[in-house]
């Protein structure tokens, strides 16, 4: 099939592999531009721009696609369909309806059940059990449109990187799956019964408060591993927390954030939690361990 790609994280590059391996005909690979990055705020490709170009395919970055010469450009490409993964940009209306077989998005969620920007950290954040991917037809709603397929994943204990991975995957062998017969799979009409909405995830988010739970700060570690990354701060210092045990209680709960011990175990009112990976702002990550050698929080502390 005649083929424009669509998208700009890391989650999306298997999905673009998956259709040059399949021999389809990507034609153009659309990506948001370049973003300043590192500690030089250099311009750095997407992930998805870096794989195109390794790919030898033609890449587009627009700012847009709502202006004139954007949309009759994506209509010149003659398409019969086109694939999305996690772009980022709104699609216009003729946009959608430019290629033949109209846009199929890779989402990563059981549709209807968290539409919108962040389904995979929302998703652990809630304490889902499963999640999973949908291949559905784009239309002008927020991923309200008609699915043509999905897959199921196990949540369990993973962070929202590790899930990302998998889902990743998962979605670019079910979108090859989808492509090889599209008779095959007709669109089915998303339910009404749980829609639920995945908002942007906000930096201010990632500041643990320990008064809601272990179990809800546990998810927290792990929904924003790798990023924003959950944290507490001691001493005025930002402290990251990449990886968490989940404790039962270990006090009467009245002293939420206070350190119990010399292995920064910290009260949560309902339970407790023990870091397991921590990271200083500018270090390397370390175990509670290696950064209490250097970095002093005593036992009764209160974050």
């Amino acid at each position: 099939m005649r083929i424009a790609f669509m998208g700009t994280p890391d989650f999306a590059v298997p999905t673009l592999d998956a259709l040059v391996t399949a021999g389809h005909e990507v034609v153009a690979v659309y990506s948001q531009p370049p973003r300043p990055a590192g500690r030089g705020k250099a311009l750095t490709p997407s992930p998805v721009q870096a794989r195109a170009e390794a790919l030898g395919i033609a890449i587009r970055t627009p700012l847009t696609l709502r202006d004139i010469e954007a949309q009759a450009a994506f209509a010149a490409l003659d398409l019969d369909v086109a694939v999305i993964a996690a772009y980022g940009l709104i699609l216009p209306q003729p946009i959608l309806d430019a290629p033949r077989r109209g846009c199929l998005n890779v989402h990563a969620s059981l549709l209807p059940r968290w539409r919108g920007a962040a389904p995979i950290q929302r998703a652990i954040l809630a304490g889902d059990e499963r999640t999973g991917v949908t291949i559905m037809q784009m239309e002008r709603g927020l991923d309200t449109g008609p699915m043509l397929a999905s897959v199921m994943v196990r949540i369990d204990n993973k962070t929202a990187g590790a899930l990302t991975a998998e889902l990743a995957a998962k979605g670019a062998a079910l979108m090859a799956q989808v492509l090889d017969d599209l008779d095959c799979h007709p669109a089915v009409v998303q339910p009404e019964d749980g829609v639920t909405y995945a908002a942007k995830i906000e930096k201010a988010e990632a500041r643990l408060d320990f008064a809601v739970g272990a179990a809800q700060v546990g998810r927290q570690v792990r929904a924003f591993n790798p990023a924003p990354g959950a944290f507490f701060e001691a001493d005025g210092e930002r402290i990251r927390i990449l990886a968490a045990e989940v404790l039962p209680a270990a006090t009467d709960g009245g002293n939420p954030g206070t350190i119990l011990d010399d292995r920064l175990t910290i009260d949560c009112g309902d339970g407790a939690i023990r870091p397991l990976l921590v990271q200083r702002s500018g270090r390397g990550v370390m175990t509670p361990e290696e950064l209490l050698r250097g970095f002093a929080i005593a036992k009764g502390t209160r974050l």
